[in-house]
């Protein structure tokens, strides 16, 4: 007796990704990011400078509400990864979640913007990755589901220029809103600007495209014990994702590295007249630098049919940047680090994406597994500053800084040749 063939949803997807999807996903993830990076880039530190009590630094209040909130990400993206996994809904599996964060993400936003003490600032924020989190676990998981693997490089590369254009876009409302009805009227402004954008911007995608429906049938059981247990995979059943998943952690720890301190970098080390204006202009060079090579990356890696020399080479430049930080401290040096850095991140974002989606175990279990792997983009975030903040104080400075996390994204970089199931 024949076995009855797999479902749709859990099928390797065959037919090529159309222009209209892939442009209402991309879509759909740049406000995501919109959500978060309006909040990061400008918001939370104005509401941290207005809400924090007397004798408490602004600046440890920002730090205790955004390591709350990392923690929320580092939890919940799995973790709805894995619900929809299990979703039999007649809208499909990853739809649902992604209306719903972006709901949800919404509300948060506003309750956010209402917060008048430190923990509802922190409360609010917390709401914001749990829900936006959800979304983009759906989000992430849509691409291996509807994209074949000779086309990931491609769809991540304009996936990946979303999420760059989505944190511009967010700074940019945030800072306009910002500056409109005083401080107070401009945070608040600020957060409902960002609400309107995630669900304007999750709206196409929900309204025009089909997702691949589960049958019932076919839904693992939701047990808590089991689910919980999924939330860790262990790398020596599935080694190419272990590997996988410490080549990105490292790439992104010693970018995290880089970029942490590039402001104290221009202004205690360079001397630079206008530290502030000196940051933005070197995040113009990368931004420019990485759009000019995230979906051109993953195209040609898609054209040759090959993921690890791309992702090996994109670390090793990264590498070279960071090192010029250590080695050439000018600001030609600066500016050179920062383009390279733009050209080798860019080709790391779509390659590094389309490698992720090739190793996971199993089609039922996408949403869980892209979302464990998430978390070697969220962790970076929270280790940097515990790594930094000694070695800047007591270990040797920034040349030190710098040479460490050459070292770190290199050894990351070096680290992809150890997977043996995709080229």
């Amino acid at each position: 007796m024949s076995r009855p063939a797999a479902p749709e949803a859990l099928r390797e997807p065959t037919e090529r990704a159309g222009r209209g999807w892939t442009a209402a996903l991309s879509l759909a993830n740049g406000a995501i990011w919109v959500g978060w990076y309006g909040p990061l880039q400008i918001l939370l530190a104005l509401q941290a400078a207005e809400l924090a009590p007397p004798g408490t630094a602004k600046e440890s209040v920002l730090a205790w509400v955004t390591g709350a909130g990392a923690v929320v990400s580092m939890v919940s993206n799995p973790l709805f990864g894995a619900l929809s996994d299990r979703t039999a809904s007649r809208f499909g599996r990853r739809t649902p979640w992604i209306l719903a964060g972006a709901l949800g993400g919404a509300g948060a936003l506003v309750l956010l913007a209402g917060a008048d003490t430190v923990p509802g600032m922190a409360l609010g924020w917390c709401l914001v990755q749990l829900t936006l989190n959800a979304a983009f676990a759906a989000v992430t998981a849509a691409v291996p589901d509807r994209v074949p693997q000779r086309q990931r490089g491609a769809v991540g590369g304009w996936v990946g220029a979303a999420q760059i254009l989505g944190v511009v876009a967010g700074t940019g409302l945030a800072t306009v809103a910002g500056g409109a009805g005083g401080s107070a009227g401009g945070v608040v402004a600020g957060y409902l600007a960002c609400a309107a954008f995630v669900v304007l911007g999750a709206a196409p995608y929900v309204l025009l495209h089909r997702d691949p429906v589960l049958p019932a049938d076919r839904r693992p059981a939701l047990r808590l014990r089991a689910l919980l247990a999924g939330l860790w995979i262990n790398p020596r059943r599935h080694p190419d994702l272990g590997w996988a998943w410490l080549t990105r952690f490292l790439i992104n720890l010693g970018n995290a590295l880089a970029l942490l301190y590039l402001l104290y970098y221009l202004r205690d080390v360079l001397h630079h007249p206008d530290p502030g204006g000196g940051v933005l202009m070197l995040t113009a060079v990368n931004a420019v630098t990485l759009l000019g090579t995230v979906v051109v990356g993953g195209w040609w890696s898609d054209r040759v049919g090959r993921r690890q020399p791309f992702v090996l080479w994109a670390g090793v430049l990264m590498t070279v940047a960071t090192g010029l930080l250590a080695g050439w401290q000018t600001w030609p040096g600066a500016l050179c680090a920062a383009a390279l850095l733009g050209v080798g991140f860019g080709v790391f974002t779509s390659v590094d994406f389309a490698l992720m989606t090739e190793v996971l175990p199993a089609a039922a279990d996408r949403g869980r597994d892209l979302g464990l792997i998430n978390i070697a983009n969220a962790l970076p975030q929270v280790a940097a500053p515990v790594l930094a903040a000694p070695i800047v104080r007591h270990l040797g400075g920034y040349r030190v800084l710098y040479g460490v996390a050459a070292a770190v994204g290199l050894v990351g970089a070096l680290l992809v040749r150890r997977i043996r199931g995709v080229a």
